[in-house]
């Protein structure tokens, strides 16, 4: 076996927040399956079986109870005999901060808190969110890119067919790419889906077109981007109160300054549970990968 098989592959699966559009309650902590597996299990699952030997949950400290109960204390049981390492990190608004802005509630975002497991890192690294369900093949070619790639940049690109809700708009990174490269991001916000496509405040958009889904490959040498970058965000934001890191936001700056990002397309099924009433349809499609053999009912058994 070759040496970069030996590599560390780390998933960072970003955990912070709380969903307001799903009423208030964590919806990272919602069973989506008849077993009570949540969407998390199941990207933890298929990571594993693709390689991924760290794992490292970033959360806030007002949740901390609840996941560890609910999902951490179980991942860590279950990852120990495979060889698989758990590690959190913690996202709070005082992080390297000097001064948090009067009446600022929101997290400053995704770049922030990778940032905030900065620690923890030594090794190239992919960050997924903890609510939304990649399907396989993503974490495939994320793990093949790592060790093949160690200090390259890329993203997991999903058909904006693949993930739209049928429940209300959704905000997605809307890639441009050329030759296998990224080019831009552009994020657009209240995507819904129409009878023939799908349009933004009334602009028709391609179904057909790559969008992020925060679903990222890095080397470790990205945590000295984020360390430059977040204090110049910091110093240069519009809206104190609203303004996030964010990281679409940061590879379109980064792409204008040179720097390339490989697109690594999927054409599996994004799942997400966006709007409460979008949890019966996740349940089915779950229902279905395990009808279908794509999974165990035991989920984790086949590792």
């Amino acid at each position: 076996m070759e040496k970069e098989d030996y590599m560390e592959k780390t998933l960072i699966i970003l955990a912070a927040g709380i969903g307001s559009r799903f009423g208030g309650g964590v919806k990272q902590l919602t069973p989506v399956d008849d077993h009570g597996h949540l969407i998390i299990d199941y990207s933890i699952h298929d990571a594993i079986a693709a390689g991924f030997n760290k794992i490292i949950f970033i959360i806030r400290s007002s949740i901390e109870v609840a996941f560890r109960e609910r999902i951490g204390d179980r991942i860590e049981k279950i990852c120990a005999p495979l060889g698989v390492t758990v590690a959190y990190a913690y996202q709070e608004m005082e992080k390297y901060v000097e001064t948090v802005p009067v009446g600022r509630t929101k997290p400053w975002g995704t770049g922030h808190a990778v940032l905030c497991c900065q620690n923890l890192i030594e090794t190239p690294f992919s960050v997924i969110n903890a609510d939304d369900y990649y399907g396989k093949e993503g974490f495939v070619k994320a793990a093949e890119f790592l060790s093949t790639n160690p200090d390259g940049y890329g993203l997991i690109g999903y058909q904006l067919r693949n993930t739209l809700s049928d429940n209300g708009g959704v905000t997605r990174g809307i890639c441009s790419a050329s030759e296998g490269k990224l080019t831009g991001i552009a994020e657009t916000r209240n995507i819904v889906k129409t009878a023939s496509s799908a349009e933004a405040d009334g602009r028709a958009l391609d179904v057909d077109a790559l969008v992020s889904m925060n679903f990222w490959c890095y080397p470790a040498g990205f945590l000295s981007v984020l360390r430059r970058g977040f204090p110049e965000f910091l110093e240069k934001m519009s809206d104190p109160l609203k303004d996030e890191y964010l990281l679409p936001t940061i590879a379109d700056g980064l792409i204008r300054k040179g720097m390339q990002f490989t697109v690594l397309p999927t054409d599996d099924h994004w799942f997400g549970v966006t709007y409460r009433e979008d949890k019966p349809a996740v349940t089915e499609s779950f229902r279905k990968l395990i009808a279908a053999g794509v999974y165990q009912e035991d989920l984790y058994s086949d590792l």
